[in-house]
């Protein structure tokens, strides 16, 4: 049960895209694209978190019990 996830073959492909395509940047270009990616990662985060609260409807303010 906790065995670690792996990527398939498909996502390993595309592992490697990425990080030759960041291998081909200046300092500055990556530093920046790091940024925004970790901007659009909270951003995934949040998405999923308002998800779930509609999904289990946490949002309402009030418990049933």
């Amino acid at each position: 049960m906790n065995q670690p996830l792996k990527l398939s073959l498909e996502q390993e492909f595309s592992l490697r895209t990425f990080a030759d395509q960041v291998q081909q940047m200046s300092r500055e270009q990556a530093q920046a694209f790091l940024v925004k990616l970790y901007e659009q990662m909270m951003i995934q985060e949040k998405t999923y978190q308002q998800m779930l609260k509609q999904e289990w409807r946490l949002d309402s303010g009030a418990v049933s019990g």
